[in-house]
């Protein structure tokens, strides 16, 4: 902005804080109704008249219809979303090192493919899934969600990683192989610490849309052997059948929100710096 006004430059500050406020108030919200009491639920004030830390014990501690449902979906959540992050992650890099190295025909139609995949709706192929996922064993386990998954983070991690490794210079890994490097020594000790920052970014990327997702982990699972938090937060109930688990569900809201903000925060300079540098044509 080294080129802007004053009052240009007070103009974009409003505009970001705004929109900023804008962003972080659902945030807010949640956090506040989950120190809320059940009778100052329906208190119509932002912060909680009673402040209470009844949800996020109902849903930690053990014995508790919250907590049974909620403790194996967290460990279920991590346990899935790692290691399809890191199969996609695997994968993907080999396969966008040949997509971005290797001239081949149908390269171009293997990226409409994977672009085409990734805005398939998933609720399409949900009931065919479930009734092949019963037939072959792999209904409610960790398999089960993981290849799904797969299905959502892949597609995303080869377009990502395709980017990154066109912006490195083909004459390093020439370079490499004429001092007596294997094609595969010169991708893993040339090509693969240079985009190191680009694998990172995808890795975060893949790890987020496999932590969210619901429409999988609420069709392929029906006991807490695999089920997602997500999923679990649809089965929460209150003390009784006319009382809702707000206070309960948005607790567990924040919780599972934690591991995501720590992420961001410990890693944002490797995020912003592997955008941009997929951004940049070099």
């Amino acid at each position: 902005m080294g080129g802007l006004t004053g009052k240009q430059k007070l103009g974009w500050a409003v505009i970001a804080v705004v929109v900023l406020l804008w962003s972080l108030f659902p945030v807010a919200s949640i956090l506040m109704t989950s120190f809320k009491t059940q009778a100052g639920l329906f208190e119509r004030q932002f912060l909680p008249p009673e402040w209470t830390l009844e949800n996020y014990t109902a849903i930690l501690t053990p014995g508790g219809d919250a907590a049974d449902l909620f403790v194996p979906a967290l460990r279920n959540s991590i346990g899935i979303c790692l290691i399809a992050t890191f199969v996609a992650v695997v994968l993907a890099t080999l396969a966008a090192y040949a997509i971005a190295r290797l001239d081949f025909r149908g390269k171009r139609v293997i990226l409409n493919t994977a672009l085409a995949v990734s805005v398939f709706p998933v609720i399409s192929i949900v009931t065919p899934l479930f009734n092949l996922w019963r037939t072959i064993g792999l209904y409610d386990t960790w398999l089960g969600l993981i290849i799904p998954y797969l299905s959502l983070t892949l597609p995303i991690s080869i377009w990502t990683l395709a980017a990154f490794f066109r912006q490195i210079p083909w004459e390093l890994e020439q370079a490499a192989q004429v001092d007596g490097a294997t094609p595969f020594q010169a991708f893993r000790k040339t090509v693969v610490p240079l985009a190191a920052p680009g694998v990172f970014t995808t890795a975060i990327i893949a790890f987020f849309i496999a932590w969210n997702d619901f429409v999988y982990g609420i069709s392929l699972t029906s006991t807490t052997a695999a089920r997602p938090v997500p999923a679990a937060l649809a089965f929460f109930t209150g003390a009784s059948q006319f009382e809702e688990p707000t206070g309960a569900i948005a607790a567990a809201a924040v919780i599972v929100t934690i591991p995501v903000v720590i992420i961001v925060l410990l890693f944002q300079r490797r995020i912003v710096s592997g955008l941009t540098q997929g951004a940049v044509k070099g």
